[in-house]
Parts: C-alpha cells; sequence; structure tokens
C-alpha cells in the first residue's frame, strides 16, 4: 500500500499528502505524520483514501475519549489535541483569506475558544427503528453515511441531553409510531431541557400518556412537531418555565422556541459577543445595523450600549422572538426589527434602511454577497464587523469590502464554537477612513 507524509489538514479534518502532484485526501492523518493508506476515490487531481497505520506518529495525536469517535459522524477531530485544533482551525481560515480571497488581516486576533466537552446546547438527532434488532437508535448519523450511529453517551453534547440518549432508545421504541418519528431535537436553555418529537402520524391515547409520564419523569419539556418547524407545538408539561438564554454582561435574557436557530455553545457565544462589542464599540446614540439578527444575539447587546439599533432579518418568526426580548429586556425604545431577504438586497434596499455608522453582519454559510456588493463605494458604515461561520464566503466577501468597497481589512481569528470538528466559526473587522 502507498505510504505519504501528511503535510496538513483540510476543511474537513483529512489529511493532506501529495504523490506525483496529486493531493491525497487521507481520513484520520495528522501533520507531519508518515501514515500507509488506501485509496478509495482516484480522480485525476486527487485522491480519497483511508487510513491504513500510522508509521510515524506525531505528539499531537491523543485517544478520543468518546468510544464512538471514527463511527458517529458527530466529530471528525478527537484525535488531535485541543490547542492543535484550534490552532488548525485558525489555519484554515488564513488560508481561505489568501487563496480564495487574495486579501490578509492587518492583525490575527487571538482565537476564541472554552471548554472542550458537553457544550453542544443544541442538537438534532436521527432515529431510526430497528424491528429486526428489536429496538431503537438515536443519535447522530454515522460518518459519511445515513445510517445513524449506535451511541449510548456523547461527550460533546450538554450532560442532561447525553444521559436522555439511551432513555429516548426505550420511550421510542414503545411507542405505536415509533416507527413514525425520524427526528428529534434537543434544547438546552437556563430553566428547561426540550425535546421536539418529529411525528409523521399523531400519537395514540396510550402513546400521549407515556410521553407525559416521560417527561415528568426526566423533567425535560416535550414538543411534537407534525409537519415544518413552525408546527412544533408544547405538548407537555404545558405550564412551566420556557427555554432562554442568559447574557449576565449586558444583563439580557434571550428568549426562543426549541426550533428557532440559537447558537449551540453558550459559553462561547457569550464570549463571542463580548469580542464582538469590543471591536465595533456601539456608542450612545449611534445608530447601528445588525444584518441577519436572528433573534437579536447581537442587536439587544448593542442597545444595551446605548446605541440605536435596526436589526434585519429573514424569517419572521426570530424577528418575533427579537421583539419579545427587546420588551422583557426594556429595549423597545432603542431596538427596531425588520423582516427582508438579505440574499436579495440591493443598494437601494440597503440605503434605505438609513445612514447606518457601523454594521454588524452575520450571515449563514452563503454569507452576505448581495450585501456586500450594495454598499457604496464611498461613505456607508464606517466600520463593519463580519462573523462568519463559512471561511470561504467571508474571504469572497472580504475580497469586495477590500477590493471594491474601499474598506481596510483591520483583523480577523477564529472561533471555536464546535469543538473536535471540522467547522470554523471566524469574527473580522473591516475599516473605512
Amino acid at each position: 500500500m502507498p505510504v505519504g507524509v501528511i503535510e496538513a489538514l483540510d476543511h474537513e479534518a483529512r489529511g493532506i499528502a501529495r504523490q506525483e502532484g496529486k493531493a491525497i485526501f487521507v481520513e484520520g492523518a495528522l501533520p507531519g505524520e508518515l501514515v500507509e493508506y488506501a485509496s478509495y476515490r482516484c480522480k485525476p487531481r486527487y485522491e480519497q483514501a483511508h487510513l491504513v497505520r500510522v508509521i510515524r506518529k506525531v505528539a499531537s495525536r491523543v485517544e478520543p475519549p468518546c468510544p464512538h469517535f471514527g463511527v458517529c459522524g458527530g466529530c471528525s477531530m478527537q484525535h488531535l489535541e485541543f490547542g492543535a485544533q484550534v490552532a488548525a482551525k485558525q489555519r484554515v481560515l488564513e488560508d481561505s483569506l489568501w487563496h480564495i480571497g487574495r486579501v490578509r488581516p492587518e492583525q490575527i486576533m487571538p482565537p476564541i475558544q472554552g471548554p472542550a466537552w458537553g457544550y453542544r446546547h443544541k442538537a438534532r438527532l436521527g432515529v431510526r427503528h430497528l424491528p429486526q434488532k428489536g429496538g431503537v437508535l438515536v443519535g447522530f448519523h454515522e460518518r459519511k453515511s445515513s445510517y445513524i450511529a449506535d451511541i449510548r453517551t456523547c461527550p460533546i453534547l450538554h450532560p442532561a441531553v447525553s444521559a436522555l440518549l439511551l432513555p429516548l432508545r426505550e420511550l421510542i421504541a414503545g411507542l405505536s409510531i415509533s416507527e413514525r418519528l425520524p427526528q428529534v431535537e434537543v434544547a438546552v436553555g437556563e430553566q428547561c431541557v426540550a425535546l421536539v418529537l418529529r411525528v409523521l402520524e399523531p400519537p395514540s391515547p396510550a402513546d400521549e400518556a407515556r410521553l407525559r409520564q416521560f417527561a415528568d419523569a426526566r423533567q425535560v419539556v416535550l414538543y411534537l412537531q407534525p409537519r415544518g418547524p413552525d408546527t412544533a407545538f408544547r405538548f407537555h408539561p404545558l405550564p412551566g418555565p420556557e427555554l432562554d438564554y442568559r447574557l449576565p454582561e449586558f444583563d439580557l435574557q434571550m428568549v426562543f422556541r426549541p426550533v428557532d436557530f440559537t447558537q449551540v455553545n453558550h459559553g462561547i457565544n457569550r464570549v463571542l459577543i463580548r469580542r464582538a462589542m469590543e471591536l465595533l464599540e456601539p456608542q450612545p446614540d449611534e445608530f447601528v445595523v445588525d444584518l441577519f439578527c436572528g433573534l437579536g444575539n447581537f442587536t439587544l447587546p448593542m442597545a444595551r450600549r446605548g446605541a440605536r439599533v435596526l436589526g434585519v432579518e429573514g424569517s419572521a418568526a426570530l424577528v418575533r422572538r427579537g421583539e419579545e426580548s427587546a420588551r422583557l429586556n426594556g429595549l423597545a425604545d432603542r431596538v427596531r426589527f425588520a423582516v427582508a431577504n438579505l440574499f436579495e438586497c440591493t443598494p437601494a434596499s440597503l440605503a434605505a434602511l438609513g445612514p447606518m455608522e457601523k454594521l454588524l453582519i452575520d450571515p449563514p454559510r452563503e454569507g452576505a454577497l448581495e450585501v456586500v456588493k450594495s454598499l457604496p463605494d464611498a461613505g456607508g458604515p464606517r466600520r463593519i464587523v463580519y462573523v462568519s461561520c463559512n471561511p470561504a464566503t467571508l474571504a469572497r466577501d472580504a475580497a469586495i469590502l477590500v477590493s471594491q468597497k474601499g474598506y481596510r481589512f483591520q483583523s480577523a481569528g477564529a472561533v471555536n464554537m464546535f469543538p473536535h470538528t471540522a467547522h470554523v466559526e471566524s469574527i473580522a473587522v473591516f475599516e473605512r477612513f
């Protein structure tokens, strides 16, 4: 079998070797290692390969603590020492900025990082009914497979959720609709744990009794979702605590529903917001715009700093949640929300928002292409803080801001929102003088 030296990690945490000019992507290999591999997909310019044997290990290789690592697709980097994971993500960010956007920030900020385990407050778990094995599987998909991994514990999930994996199997297996329940979405708030059961047909009265008993015994709130996310409704218990997360530094309580988009890592989210406020420096009575604002994760902290803030988001449901949190926190007089499809942004629609002094952008993986293209070539916000969950689209948008819109690329840094995965989040700052 072929042997190669691993030079780097790619954006999926695969080791990269090179043989006669061709890139070999080796799953499970780490930079600096000499490995034996077996290719399973061969193309003219690259190959994809399985790791067969590590001939020479590096010191950063560690024993994965999760017994399911390698089968479960939830993690891809547990075999790499935690600090080395963060450094690898920073390199992915810098490489993307240069190779895709041909831009480099003037300053590399220290990466934002936090606890390595038990950080996931939200997750979507698949369910698979296995009558031939007499049971049900609940968990993440297997790596590169549509099958559900047979996981019994998960160290990256919040401990309260990890402890529910096996009880959920037993619960669902005993329901008459077990074959019509393909998914469980989990959300952990400050006051409760919520489970959303995706039900393709209504549960029977006996099922309902079993669900109520489970919720009471496990002290969770159950929701049922018959169709799309907007159809999710609270099933049991009807009265009781609601989902929320707190931002103590800003004296904020953010309310949300279990199907709403929120950051999965509450600890890192707090640090990210602090960093964003330090970089944006919203001042009393400045007019600041928050695009792709969601339920106001950055909007309300900016208002708490005294700015007048407009949050714009494509989801009307999230805007309603933001307005609710603004009222709850006494900020309704400093915050406005609007619903708009920012992927169809134009110079006219952006100008209609008003003469913004500063701008925060926090788009999904697709980035904010139409937004940055719509910014004026002169004037406009003098400072932009861009929070990204995709280095490639950040690089593309940064190139436009620098080469076409006259911004200086002041700084950028990685955000380790998803430890032990290859997912790279980041934050960047652009200024115009």
